[in-house]
């Protein structure tokens, strides 16, 4: 089947994967350049025909829009996105630079061994760049997770999938579905207000998992989320608690440990690095741009 968007023109090869936004097509691009395309189709619900165009929907491709103009070597290529109206529902339509692996994906191939430290070096200094650039430019990710961080044959890492958190919770209540909480940070399990530290959290879990191969917190609850958590950072004080989370502090989780080394084997460095990702207070969380200039980072 062919489809054309200008200026781009591609058949579809095969689908690769279907979600409960939509589904995931292998493309290629038609005419000289035969490059392959990752085209994305959402099917939003809803009658546009009578509401217009959802207002987050038109925030979302404005977004998308103005990042294709940014063309960021750790953020994945948008070459178009289309939001058409479909009868009594929206169609949104965005093709991308085609990458065959995620990094979910990339970790099942390492050796048992694991991953090299230059490796884990490489990887997280590419999609630190990818963050501090995306939140240079106001744009939060909220839902980074290996799944949305893209690794090419040739090792550049690119973060995928930005600015679609809107469309992905608008429609997790129509599509039952297993939302994973393991890159949440606690202050979106705790339901409280977030910036950009949101993402750091996420980085820092995606960074222990580079050593050890597997997620850091595994929980299937908010509440299993948290507790894993604070099995591994000790629990936070008090007055750290936001105010305004509806989740009151919990008093018999156990003592607080002093979260010295969150994981064994780690450098100082390292482990500096991924203490300063994971502290509790979004205000204490290191930035990207912070993170980037931390020794871990300088030493060869």
């Amino acid at each position: 089947m062919d489809f054309c968007t200008k200026p781009l023109c591609y058949e579809l090869l095969a689908e690769v994967g279907e979600g409960s936004y939509g589904k995931v097509y292998k493309a290629r691009e038609l005419g000289e350049k035969q490059r392959l395309l990752a085209v994305k189709k959402f099917n939003i619900p809803g009658d546009s025909s009578e509401t217009g165009i959802p207002a987050f929907m038109i925030r979302e491709v404005a977004l998308l829009r103005k990042m294709k103009y940014f063309n960021h070597p750790n953020i994945v290529e948008l070459l178009e996105a289309s939001a058409v109206p479909v009868g009594r529902r929206l169609d949104l339509t965005l093709v991308l630079e085609y990458i065959d692996q995620d990094l979910s994906v990339y970790l099942s191939k390492a050796p048992a061994s694991g991953l090299s430290r230059d490796c884990i070096k490489d990887v997280m200094q590419q999609l630190l760049r990818g963050l501090d650039f995306l939140h240079t430019n106001m744009v939060l990710h909220r839902d980074l997770k290996p799944e949305n961080v893209l690794v090419s044959s040739r090792g550049e890492v690119k973060i995928a999938d930005f600015g679609l958190a809107r469309i992905y919770t608008f429609n997790i209540a129509l599509t039952p579905g297993v939302v994973t909480l393991w890159y949440r940070a606690p202050e979106v399990l705790l339901n409280t207000v977030y910036m950009s530290t949101v993402d750091m959290w996420s980085a820092g879990c995606i960074f222990a998992e580079l050593f050890l191969l597997r997620p850091l917190f595994q929980g299937y609850t908010e509440v299993q989320q948290l507790q894993k958590i604070f099995d591994v950072t000790g629990l936070p004080s008090e007055d750290d608690w936001p105010k305004d989370s509806p989740i009151s502090y919990p008093v018999n989780w156990g003592l607080k440990s002093s979260g010295t080394k969150l994981l064994h084997n780690l450098s100082p460095e390292e482990n500096d690095l991924l203490t300063k990702c994971l502290a509790f207070r979004p205000s204490s969380r290191i930035s990207a741009a912070k993170a980037l200039a931390h020794p871990f980072f300088m030493k060869h």
